[in-house]
């Protein structure tokens, strides 16, 4: 591919598929998380798969589409974090389509990156909206302790979105990049933007 596929919105059927396959996977990371009461959220991995799949703009639209889903079926305040996970999903495309899935140390550096820029989106959004938690208990005993030693709304709303979203894209990309690696090499060919496949 070349720099103008990757960014191109013509693409073979099967990457159109991939978007509810994607969103299913994210589904059943999260689930999971829960059930388990992980100090993750494990609700990437699609995004990150479709991302690597097919490219920045299919990732992002996961992204974007999943969050849509959540807020319509499981919390409202997913919306706004409909912005976060569409970047996810245009930075692992992006980062995948340069190379850096081209080994499992390259795929844990993807994950730090992926990482860091989830929450600095984040963060402003949890201040907004949750004062500047996230929901998530592990997260929020860090933002608990750094406010009760007068630290900045920012900073300790950042390091609590560090200390989750961090190890969670880490997981979230090493898992992605095994399933990525384990699939047949006819089947990723199919999302190359410059096979024979029948175009939408």
């Amino acid at each position: 591919m070349n720099k103008k596929s990757m960014w191109s919105v013509k693409f073979p059927v099967a990457a159109f598929a991939l978007i509810p396959a994607g969103i299913g996977i994210n589904y059943i990371g999260k689930f999971f998380a829960e059930l388990l009461k992980l100090p993750l959220w494990l609700d990437s991995i699609g995004t990150v798969l479709s991302g690597m799949l097919a490219g920045p703009v299919i990732g992002a639209l996961v992204g974007i589409i999943n969050n849509l889903i959540y807020g319509f079926t499981l919390s409202p305040i997913s919306y706004v974090y409909a912005i976060t996970s569409g970047v996810v999903g245009l930075v692992a495309g992006f980062m995948a389509y340069k190379g850096w899935i081209s080994s499992i140390k390259k795929a844990l550096f993807l994950g730090l990156i992926v990482g860091l820029v989830a929450a600095t989106v984040s963060t402003p959004l949890n201040m907004q909206f949750w004062g500047g938690q996230t929901g998530n208990i592990w997260g929020d005993i860090l933002f608990a302790y750094l406010s009760a030693s007068n630290a900045p709304l920012w900073l300790a709303s950042f390091a609590d979105s560090i200390v989750v979203d961090v190890p969670d894209k880490i997981v979230t990309v090493l898992v992605s990049y095994l399933i990525f690696k384990g699939l047949p090499k006819n089947v990723t060919q199919m999302y190359d933007n410059h096979s024979k496949i029948e175009r939408l």
